[in-house]
């Protein structure tokens, strides 16, 4: 059995390079793209600060949410998965303001056959990307847009969820219309439906926080 590193990422992904190419901080304003799809891969991400969405855009104009990154997520990975260099799979965009390490490509190849740590440590953020990326599937699959919503709220709640004495507080400023965006729902919807949440007292809102009183019995809101 390989022993899990004990190096927090940031502090390994920092260090690739070794000090010639060294990564780069990045800021993006909420709402700013990060990469398109079809743009040309040449660095890969580190999320230092807030919340990233990343999208599949199709022909038709539909764009769809596949995960929502939190802080510690490495993203723009594609390429070096499938062993040769590949455009852009997704649309990358700064769901709140973000702050970002961000390194060559070519940097962060060598340093994966370099540094065995760092290899397990992409791949067990790979892991949990994938897995959230299934969560946001399943929740998309809801034809009804207030348990699509209800999933949503779950997600968000175990990715960024603050627990105290009032509930789990999602610690993101999420306005309706961001949260419409990333269920594929209308601003008027998403403002309906947790307006009705907040009646029945599952939910409170304050400067655009959301706190879940009781996320079981929210779960069964809608099943």
């Amino acid at each position: 059995m390989v022993a899990m590193p004990d190096r927090p990422l940031a502090t390994v992904f920092r260090q690739i390079g070794s000090g010639a190419f060294p990564p780069v901080v990045e800021t993006y304003e909420r709402g700013k793209t990060i990469f398109f799809p079809g743009d040309p891969a040449e660095r890969v991400y580190f999320l230092l600060k807030g919340a990233v969405k990343l999208s599949r855009v199709y022909e038709a104009g539909e764009e769809i949410t596949v995960a929502l990154l939190r802080e510690n997520s490495v993203f723009g990975v594609l390429s070096l998965i499938t062993g040769h260099r590949s455009d852009r799979f997704y649309h990358a965009v700064a769901f709140t303001p973000v702050e970002l390490l961000s390194a060559a490509i070519e940097q962060v190849e060598k340093a994966l056959k370099e540094d065995p740590d760092l290899a397990i440590l992409m791949l067990q953020g790979l892991s949990s990307r994938i897995l959230q990326t299934e969560m946001m599937i399943e929740t998309l699959a809801h034809r009804d847009m207030g348990s699509r919503l209800v999933s949503f709220l779950l997600i968000l709640c175990r990715d960024f969820g603050i627990p105290s004495s009032e509930g789990i507080t999602i610690d993101l400023k999420l306005s309706h219309q961001a949260i419409a965006e990333a269920i594929g729902s209308t601003r008027v919807t998403v403002t309906r439906l947790l307006g009705d949440l907040r009646e029945k007292r599952m939910i409170s809102i304050h400067k655009k926080k959301i706190t879940v009183h009781n996320p079981v019995a929210l779960s069964h809101q809608f099943t």
